[in-house]
């Protein structure tokens, strides 16, 4: 069994309505943006910072392997070969993104896309 210390899960939202979406949860909720790269939002609690949501621009049909959740995880190469040695489908492979990110895509068994990651700069 694989042990990793998880750090937050957040939920990904997939609208259409980006904007309107982003203004419900900051206006009405009192969620902060925390990250706006212009097709995802990241929002989190003024009074807990790993309590976020992710909002995704886009119809979840319109989004092959939409992810629904990210975990953030302290060692995701561990998590990645792990799934790999348990056969798990990799939807998006280990990658190292531009804004700070090493993440994968891996379907849980009710095809769920999470995307586990965790910041490539710690």
């Amino acid at each position: 069994m694989t042990k990793n210390n998880i750090r937050r899960v957040v939920p990904n939202i997939t609208s259409n309505r980006l904007e309107e979406s982003v203004a419900f949860y900051t206006e009405y909720l009192g969620f902060r943006v925390a990250m706006d790269m212009g097709w995802i939002v990241t929002l989190v609690s003024p009074s807990s910072s790993t309590a976020q949501i992710s909002i995704v621009r886009g119809e979840s049909s319109e989004i092959p392997n939409a992810m629904t959740l990210s975990i953030e995880v302290e060692d995701v190469d561990l998590l990645h070969d792990d799934a790999l040695s348990r056969g798990y489908e990799n939807v998006y492979p280990m990658t190292n993104e531009v804004w700070g990110v090493r993440r994968f895509h891996v379907k849980d068994p009710n095809g769920i896309v999470i995307n586990v990651m965790c910041h490539s700069n710690e």
